[in-house]
């Protein structure tokens, strides 16, 4: 046993060759060149060089671990779908949390939403609910989304950051503004993803046994507490450990401090869609608490981190696209958009058969006739038939599953911007984002962190785009556009006269 365990540890090739020499190439003579047929040499450095995949074009750095899901309420009047059909009823599932905007080796503590993306491996197949750590986004029309991201990204002449940029996309886009205030308040700047709360932020559908469907939102509430860093403590965690995130996650864990999200849901009917005061559908919007509470549904807990954070974290591929039977879509614009562009997206990084790798695998059936592609590594279909309908195999539909009708709001194809009297309404939530849901220490760090990034504004347009982000902070709350009008040295008076304008 021993002698077998010993042979099938020896240092072989990819291919499986065993060798001994793994330190010193092949070479004519002690001092000579090395020779063409040293294919050891080739492989190692063939494989090096391509050991990078290509980096997530958003949500490139992050955090990954395995947990469960566990029901505690009964939601059955809202949904058929098998993960919530029992009390006490278990689910794995692989969570990843990231940053947005910055590249892989960005530091965890830079001012950015966070992602907060979670797998549940359900029998009746993969479920994905790939959000954020906020319950809006900066825009609500997908086509934005790439103009949008270059923003964030770098600036193509300096290759450098460039609040300009940021600060100038912002000012021409209104709807942006209830993200801004979000992340330009502490809540941009999270003490590690283990103490931040996780929304799905688009509006989802929920069917039932019935094939009755609700409209729903996801919640997931940390039970450690949220904890955030000031600006100045951020900035100084960056300098001490750039990986802090990562880091916190992984000694929790590792210490059996597993952390844990309550799952909640806030439902609106059809009925109050149609008589709702906004798009239900926005998602720079949410449902208020006190009309639409919080309904509990389970926890979540972290429990086990990959043993090799490549395999599972780095090759994770999330798909808002992914849901399973009980849980459906919304005519929301951004998560239509996202049905198409993530998956698009893993078959370019990934390959077409990235659902094959397994962090993303199904662990129960899959049946389909998909063939062929780079890096197909599950048998293929073997001598299966890879057309449908076909003689030979018992693949069938079950119309058990099928989904209800749809509703179309209209038969007419257009580029709508808004559909009903307050959906350019971008000011009144985030008014009452800074004098409800804030209090005064939340209130001064958020005009103060508005302040230091607006102050990163330069070039000839510097003015033009300060003034016109400030008439943003004025119309939501005279206050707020006050004291970042002082603290930027701006005189107030002419903002005033500039938004009469």
């Amino acid at each position: 046993m021993n002698n077998e365990k010993q042979q099938n540890r020896r240092l072989t090739s990819a291919s499986g060759k065993p060798y001994a020499e793994d330190e010193n190439s092949m070479s004519a003579g002690a001092r000579g060149p090395l020779l063409l047929q040293d294919f050891i040499l080739h492989e190692k450095m063939a494989h090096f060089n391509r050991e990078r995949i290509p980096e997530r074009v958003v949500h490139a750095k992050g955090t990954g671990a395995f947990g469960t899901f566990t029901v505690t309420h009964d939601i059955s009047k809202y949904t058929r779908a098998k993960i919530f059909n029992k009390i006490g009823k278990q689910t794995k599932m692989f969570a990843r949390f990231s940053t947005v905007g910055g590249e892989n080796g960005s530091a965890d503590t830079e001012r950015d939403p966070r992602g907060f993306a979670l797998k549940f491996y359900t029998e009746d197949g993969n479920w994905d609910l790939v959000g954020n750590n906020t319950p809006v986004f900066f825009i609500k029309d997908p086509k934005k989304f790439g103009d949008f991201i270059h923003t964030q990204k770098r600036d193509p002449r300096t290759n450098c950051k460039s609040p300009t940029m940021m600060w100038d996309y912002w000012s021409l886009n209104p709807e942006s503004l209830h993200q801004v205030m979000i992340l330009m308040s502490d809540r941009g700047t999270p003490m590690g993803h283990r103490h931040m709360d996780g929304f799905g932020s688009h509006t989802f559908s929920m069917i039932n046994a019935d094939n009755e469907k609700v409209w729903v939102k996801f919640h997931f509430k940390n039970m450690q507490g949220i904890k955030n860093f000031t600006n100045d403590e951020a900035a100084d965690m960056k300098s001490k450990d750039p990986d802090y995130a990562q880091r916190d996650m992984v000694t929790a864990i590792d210490k059996k401090d597993f952390p844990k999200w309550e799952m909640k849901i806030q439902v609106m009917t059809p009925e109050q869609a149609e008589a709702f005061p906004y798009n239900p559908f926005d998602l720079t919007k949410v449902w208020p608490h006190a009309d639409f509470p919080l309904i509990d549904v389970g926890t979540m807990e972290l429990n086990q981190i990959p043993k090799n954070y490549f395999a599972d974290v780095e090759q994770s591929a999330f798909a808002p696209a992914h849901v399973v039977d009980g849980i459906s879509y919304s005519p929301d614009k951004m998560l239509q958009g996202r049905l198409l562009s993530y998956p698009d997206a893993h078959r370019y990084r990934l390959g077409v058969n990235y659902e094959q790798i397994p962090v993303n695998k199904c662990p129960y059936m899959v049946a389909n006739y998909e063939r062929d592609g780079t890096m197909n590594i599950d048998g293929n279909g073997e001598d299966n038939p890879n057309y449908f309908p076909n003689s030979f195999d018992d693949i069938y539909t079950d119309n058990s599953y099928k989904e209800p009708s749809m509703f179309l709001d209209s038969n007419i194809a257009d580029w709508y911007d808004r559909n009903g009297p307050n959906d350019n309404d971008h000011y009144t939530q985030p008014g009452l984002l800074f004098t409800k849901a804030m209090n005064d220490y939340d209130r001064h760090n958020l005009v103060s962190n508005i302040v230091g990034a607006m102050s990163g504004i330069t070039g000839e347009k510097r003015d033009l785009i300060i003034n016109r982000q400030l008439c943003h902070f004025f119309r939501a709350n005279v206050q707020l556009g006050i004291a970042v009008a002082k603290g930027l040295g701006v005189d107030v008076e002419s903002v005033m006269n500039n938004m009469q304008h």
